[in-house]
C-alpha cells in the first residue's frame, strides 16, 4: 500500500471502471485525486493492475475529519477486508495523525460498504452517526440513490 502517484491515473480509472456500482469519474478526475490528494488516498496492488484504491481528503476547515470519498477493491481482493486494511494504512500516516473522525456517503443498499466502515468504527471504539446529506433530487435526472453522511468519531487511538 502506498500514495498514488499521477503516473497511477490511468490505472486508477480502469479499477474504478472493475468495481460496479461505483461511480465512474472522468480519467482526468483520477489524475487530479493522485496529484493533488496523494497524501489522503492510498493504491494496494502493483502499477499494472491495483487490488484497491481509496480516495479522500481533509475536509475544509475541518482538519480532524477525512472525507472517504470512493473505496474500491476489485473483485479479486474481495473477503480479505481490503477496504479496512487500506483505511486503517491512512490513518496511520504521519501526516493524518491528527484525524479524529471519518465522514462519507454510504447509500442505503450498499451493505458492504456499510459493514466496512461499521467495522473500522469498532476497531476505533467509535460511534457512527448517520445523517441526509444529498436527497436523490439533487442528481437531477440521473437516477441516482439518497447518498446519506456516515460520520465516525471521535476515533480512539489504537
Amino acid at each position: 500500500m502506498r500514495p498514488p502517484q499521477r503516473t497511477d491515473g490511468a490505472a486508477v480509472h480502469r479499477l474504478i471502471s472493475e468495481c460496479p456500482p461505483l461511480d465512474l469519474n472522468s480519467l482526468y478526475s483520477y489524475l487530479l485525486l493522485c496529484e493533488h490528494f496523494s497524501a489522503t488516498s492510498v493504491v494496494a496492488g502493483r502499477a499494472d493492475a491495483f487490488l484497491g484504491f481509496i480516495s479522500g481528503y481533509l475536509v475544509p476547515g475541518r482538519p480532524d475529519t477525512l472525507f472517504v470519498w470512493q473505496v474500491a477493491v476489485h473483485a479479486d481482493a474481495r473477503g480479505q477486508r481490503l477496504g479496512k486494511r487500506m483505511l486503517a494504512h491512512l490513518l496511520h500516516r504521519p501526516g493524518l495523525a491528527g484525524v479524529r473522525y471519518i465522514e462519507t456517503t454510504v447509500g442505503p443498499d450498499n451493505g458492504a460498504s456499510r459493514a466496512m466502515f461499521a467495522s473500522l468504527a469498532r476497531l476505533y471504539k467509535a460511534p457512527v452517526h448517520e445523517s441526509p446529506l444529498f436527497d436523490r433530487a439533487l442528481f437531477g435526472a440521473q437516477g441516482h440513490d439518497d447518498e446519506p453522511l456516515l460520520r465516525i468519531g471521535p476515533l480512539q487511538p489504537l
